[in-house]
């Protein structure tokens, strides 16, 4: 299996090295056969190439490979797309329909955490909603008729609505069976309208599956009076963005919490850190790694669940329970968590953990 490395902005390529540690451990403790290809991406792109995320590297990414580890990008100081500054995750996302952003958020009870109980997951439609960079055709998404007024649309179908919550329904069959919609329908009444419409449809499918419909700023009162009763969250593109990072930092850490964009149709999968790049601390290997390890690993278990290959499944739950192990000890947690290791240390521990040694 082939995997394309981006190692794009910031902490970017701190992360990504301690990532490709553990990944190879598992590699080779697993017999997966996994290959690495880098790719440039980011500033680095801007200054080679003169854009910060290349068709063709989009067009590899969709028919070369099997899978992408994408390192965190420093989008917001981009100059503007039309001097280069192409958003790098977004064009993933479009540009390979990677329509399910898949966030865990677990508490544990080893790492201090305002969520005692915690153990979610929210499903974000990541290709439409509000973002203006990716729900359109042509052009983007807002504009400025005068220089005193600014429009966004928002954009919600079908299509988009329907196929996320039944990747939703598909996850709880696999944990405890319950999905909560996420939604603003009494004032969105045509675009969550259409959405809870979607949601009920397929939930037609799923009779044994519990569902329940939340209004978002009442999800996000009860997701920290009580996290515990939730199970799989699903939402468009903006509330589950918003609401992904609240859930990860409530359940102990935004640096703790791991992602991946994926289209079931496909077979496409991209494993993305949560967070940004943190250009502050950018090149003093500092930063936390676990949330790119965590998403590599869910990338491993996706793969294997759509492919039926065991052992890639047990690779990602090999890192996965790595991580907890090694966190477990304070004296090898990263400085975020109130420890002293350094992220290459930190990914040498896990890898270590994962080889078994």
């Amino acid at each position: 299996m082939r995997i394309m490395t981006l190692p794009c902005d910031g902490i970017g390529p701190e992360i990504m090295a301690a990532t490709l540690e553990v990944v190879e451990a598992a590699n080779k403790r697993f017999d997966l056969g996994l290959t690495f290809t880098e790719e440039e991406s980011g500033f680095p792109s801007l200054k080679n190439h003169g854009i910060t995320l290349r068709e063709e590297v989009l067009d590899r990414a969709r028919n070369d490979f099997d899978g992408v580890i994408l390192g965190t990008q420093s989008h917001m100081d981009y100059p503007p797309v039309a001097e280069g500054g192409r958003n790098v995750s977004a064009g993933f996302r479009i540009g390979l329909d990677l329509y399910a952003n898949v966030r865990p958020a677990r508490s544990r009870d080893f790492i201090p955490n305002k969520a005692p109980g915690m153990d979610l997951v929210i499903m974000r439609e990541a290709t439409e909603g509000f973002y203006p960079d990716r729900n359109m055709f042509k052009g983007v998404g807002e504009m400025m008729p005068d220089p005193d007024m600014a429009l966004s649309v928002r954009k919600i179908t079908r299509h988009g609505s329907t196929r996320i919550c039944r990747e939703a329904f598909k996850l709880a069959m696999q944990r405890d069976k319950k999905v909560a919609a996420i939604h603003k329908a009494n004032s969105f009444l045509m675009t969550d309208g259409l959405f809870l419409e979607c949601f009920r449809e397929v939930a037609k499918d799923f009779p044994e599956v519990e569902t329940e419909e939340l209004i978002v700023d009442a999800f996000a009162a009860l997701l920290v009076r009580k996290p515990e009763t939730y199970d799989v969250v699903v939402a468009t593109n903006f509330y589950g963005d918003i609401l992904s990072d609240l859930a990860s930092e409530l359940s102990g850490s935004l640096g703790l919490a791991g992602s991946i964009n994926a289209n079931a149709e496909t077979g496409l999968c991209c494993a993305q850190a949560q967070h940004g790049s943190a250009p502050d601390i950018a090149g003093k290997n500092i930063a936390n790694p676990t949330s790119l390890i965590l998403s590599a690993a869910m990338m491993l278990t996706w793969l294997g669940e759509q492919r039926g290959v065991q052992k890639l499944m047990d690779a990602g739950t090999c890192i996965t329970e790595a991580v907890d192990a090694v966190i477990d000890d304070p004296a090898r947690r990263t400085r975020d968590l109130g420890g002293i290791v350094n992220c290459d240390t930190f990914g040498t521990y896990v890898a270590q953990q994962v080889a078994g040694a």
